[in-house]
This record gives structure tokens, C-alpha cells and sequence, in this order.
């Protein structure tokens, strides 16, 4: 195997966390067992780029043994485990990535994985698929799809099939019912909190919480927080979804405002500058700071340096700024995805979730044509997908009799 790693040493460390998220991944190992007789993926040549964690190991192994040939890198620094990598590279898997990893690195590794001429991507964030557009074009003809995780991702790839410049199709695995409803509310509300409390050891029973997005990531950690006890605060730019917030019991109202009331401030916009000059002189003194949409690019970090003072590091994981009239705001994980910063990520069961749609994703496209844009999961998959997680549980639904089935489909009374 070809990697670049921090130390093969820490395999058996990784291997060890890897065995642990495997045995509570039922829907992945159905999945695997159901395939790979036929080893389905023998000549995949696929490109990853996701976070680096224990779960993530459990897929790209699966990917490995279904017959592919797997070449990974880190989609976040700070998300990155040295162990998992030294264990995948042990395990088969081509690696590429390094906690830590600088911006150039990061894209290095990123062209390192597309220098193994893949014909599937699995991504996380949509950079294979933008770098391979950008600089990569002789690799075009040779993809025969990718799939992509994240809000943010199927943004850009939406973005980008929009002006036309998009050469191959991708499926939107964030869309599917079976990722969002699950992994975004229930995974990024679970994990988001994670992150918090194991970085600062702070109560959250009585703070206000500021939730700056109310998509299903912000209804997910909105709601964890009002478990937990706080007092909860909305802001949002979409009437639908600030009213939704309302009516689901929380404050709601513009940044200006939330910034002079909040204790904890956590952004799930996907968007820029969602926080930045306009609203730090606001905040109160010892606020914290943390992103969970995506990039970091939310929470305006050279906006926060050029009002601070001086940065301090009391803790890991947090960033103090120390404001000129003594504030002092804290910022988590260097605005990076707080609950993989400062935590492992979405809980094993719900990932098994949203790797076995992306297990399914990258077989779909190596096995059916399809024309260039972005495309759903499939409605069979995705349901399937859901069954065998129900049925791992030892689940069982209801059947429609055929007098209803025919109901259903008939428009007379």
C-alpha cells in the first residue's frame, strides 16, 4: 500500500477503535455479507476523501473487500485520527492525511488520492470533485460517478451543475431520507453537543444557546440543547424555517440581537460570515464559539483576530480571543466541525446509516450510466437501506393489504 502518515506505528491503537464501531454497524455488515460473493466493486478504483475516524474505516475496508481498490484522504485536520490511518494502511486502504494537516497539505493529499486515476469518488464536502475539475480535467472521461455527504457539498455540486461545468453525475447521498433525518438531526445533534461538553466541562443546564441556522442540523442541535436545559435562540434568513423554530418553542430573532444574549453560539448555515464584525463586539464575556456547518468559514475567524488583542490557549481544542476591553470569546476547534474537532464524530449506529447509502451510492454508479448533474438516491435504496437497519434492530412493520394498496391508487371514493 502507498501512504503518507503520520506513523504506521499507532496501527494496532486504530484497529482497535475500528473493531469497536464495526460490531454496532448492522446495516454495513448486511450489506457487505449480501455482496461480496460477487465482489461487485473488482476494478473500482475509488477515490475518498471524508473524515478519518473509526466509522469512516469501517466503510472504506467494506469498499476494499466488496473488490476496489481504495485510495483516502482526511476532509478535516482536525477530524483526521493518526491511528485509524496507520490501521487502514495496515488494512489495505491507500492513505493519505495527518491530524493537523495544513491547507497545502490538505490539498496535496487530495491530489496524492486523484493521482491514482479513480472511477468513483466518495466525497465529503465536494474538494475531489472541484480539484479534479479544476486541475484534473484528463481524469474526466475516466469517472464513472461520485457521491457526496454532505449539505455543503451537494451545494457546491448544485452550484456547479448550474453553470455547467459539472462532467459527471454524483449522487446526493445528503438528500436521501435515510441521511438526513437521521445523520443531520439526530447524529449532528447528539455529536455537536459532544464537542462542546467534552471541551469546556461546562454546564449547558441555563445558558442560551444560540443556534444560527435552523436546518435539520440546527433543529437537531436546537433540540438537544433545550434537553439538556437550555434557553434556546434561533436566528435564520428563511420566514418558513424561523417560524417552524417558533412554533417549535424556541426565540427567534436577528443576530444583532441573539449576540448580546447568547452563551454558546453554534452555526449550521453552510454559509459565510455568519458571525463576524458586526456581532462579536456585542457578545458577552466568555461566550463560546463553535461551527458544525462544514467549513470554516462561519464563524469570521480574521475578523476575530483583528479585534482581538492577543489569543490564548488554556484548554485544548479552544482558542481564546482576548478582546481589547478585556472580553474574552472562545472559539472551538479553530472554527472546524465541532463535533469532529472536539469529538469523534456522529454516533456509530447513526453513521452505519449514512455509510451503508454510501456503500450503496458508489455500487449504483459503478454499475449503471448515467448522465452528468446530481442525482437522488435512488427511492429503493434508500428504503432498503432503512429496512435492514429496522430489521438488524429486530424491527418489524406492517404490510398494506392489497385492499389498501389498491385504495391508494384509486381516486373515487
Amino acid at each position: 500500500m502507498t501512504y503518507k502518515i503520520l506513523d504506521i506505528g499507532k496501527a494496532s491503537a486504530g484497529a482497535k477503535k475500528i473493531e469497536w464501531a464495526w460490531q454496532y454497524m448492522p446495516s454495513l455488515r448486511f450489506l457487505e455479507d449480501k455482496h461480496k460473493a460477487n465482489q461487485p466493486l473488482k476494478g473500482a478504483v475509488i477515490a475518498a476523501c471524508l473524515h478519518l475516524e473509526a466509522k469512516t474505516a469501517c466503510l472504506l475496508l467494506t469498499l476494499t473487500r466488496l473488490g476496489a481498490t481504495v485510495a483516502a484522504c482526511g476532509s478535516n485536520p482536525l477530524s483526521t485520527q493518526d491511528d485509524i490511518c496507520a490501521a487502514l494502511a495496515e488494512g489495505g486502504v491507500n492513505i493519505f492525511s495527518r491530524r493537523g494537516m495544513t491547507t497545502e497539505e490538505y490539498f496535496g493529499y487530495v491530489r496524492d488520492v486523484l493521482d491514482f486515476k479513480p472511477n468513483v469518488i466518495v466525497d465529503d464536502g465536494a474538494d475531489v470533485v472541484a480539484t479534479l475539475h479544476k486541475e484534473r480535467q484528463d481524469l474526466i472521461p475516466g469517472i464513472r460517478g461520485a457521491s457526496e455527504e454532505t449539505t455543503s457539498g451537494v451545494k457546491r455540486l448544485k452550484a456547479m451543475q448550474a453553470e455547467g461545468v459539472l462532467k459527471f453525475p454524483v449522487i446526493a447521498v445528503n438528500d436521501a431520507l435515510s441521511k438526513y433525518l437521521f445523520d443531520n438531526r439526530y447524529g449532528t445533534g447528539q455529536s455537536v453537543w459532544d464537542g462542546v461538553m467534552r471541551t469546556t466541562n461546562m454546564v449547558v443546564a441555563g445558558r442560551t444557546v444560540v443556534v444560527v441556522g435552523y436546518g435539520w442540523c440546527g433543529k437537531g442541535v436546537a433540540k438537544r440543547a433545550a434537553g439538556l436545559g437550555a434557553r434556546v435562540v434561533v436566528t435564520e434568513i428563511d420566514p418558513h424555517k424561523a417560524c417552524e423554530a417558533l412554533m417549535d418553542g424556541f426565540d427567534v430573532m436577528p443576530m444583532t440581537e441573539a449576540a448580546k444574549v447568547g452563551d454558546v453560539f453554534l452555526t449550521l448555515t453552510g454559509n459565510v460570515k455568519v458571525i463576524d464584525k458586526r456581532h462579536f463586539p456585542l457578545m458577552k464575556n466568555g461566550v463560546i464559539l463553535g461551527n458544525a456547518g462544514h467549513f470554516d468559514v462561519e464563524i469570521c475567524k480574521p475578523d476575530l483576530a483583528a479585534l482581538a488583542e492577543r489569543v490564548e490557549h488554556l484548554r485544548d481544542n479552544i482558542d481564546t480571543y482576548v478582546m481589547k476591553d478585556g472580553r474574552r470569546l472562545n472559539l472551538l476547534g479553530e472554527g472546524r466541525l465541532t463535533n469532529l474537532a472536539c469529538a469523534d464524530g456522529h454516533p456509530i449506529e447513526i453513521m452505519d446509516l449514512s455509510f451503508s447509502l454510501q456503500l450503496e451510492a458508489a455500487l449504483h454508479v459503478f454499475t449503471h450510466a448515467m448522465p452528468p448533474g446530481v442525482h437522488p438516491v435512488p427511492e429503493e435504496t434508500d428504503r432498503a437501506v432503512m429496512e435492514s437497519k429496522l430489521a438488524a434492530l429486530g424491527i418489524k412493520l406492517d404490510a398494506p393489504t392489497t385492499e389498501q394498496v389498491e385504495y391508494m391508487k384509486s381516486w373515487q371514493d
